[in-house]
């Protein structure tokens, strides 16, 4: 059945209202002194119509360590770097 709300609390809450329905999926039935109106469903969203960000979300999987080790003259670069992650420099504090 969904949730069912008056009008009323539709027009004061109805972005609020919205965005419950498309998290939970259930319909929401609209009333009108105290009868069904409308009864609103949330569309089902389909792979061509999420768009250019986020089409791929779930489809890629990580197996193992993406990180390559270290070549020996990156060490000494990374050595360059102070505990809190900011580059040591050689230039005299301003």
């Amino acid at each position: 059945m969904g949730k069912v709300v008056g009008i009323t609390e539709f027009k004061a809450r109805c972005l609020a209202l919205l965005g419950e329905m498309e998290r939970s999926g259930e319909p929401l039935t609209i009333t009108r002194r105290g009868r069904p109106a409308l009864t609103l469903t949330a569309r089902e969203l389909r792979a061509e119509d999420a768009g250019p960000f986020g089409g791929m979300r779930g489809t890629v999987a990580v197996h193992g360590d993406i990180v390559a080790p270290l070549e020996p003259d990156d060490t000494a670069r990374d050595a360059a770097w102070d505990t809190l992650g900011f580059p040591v420099s050689d230039a005299p504090a301003r």
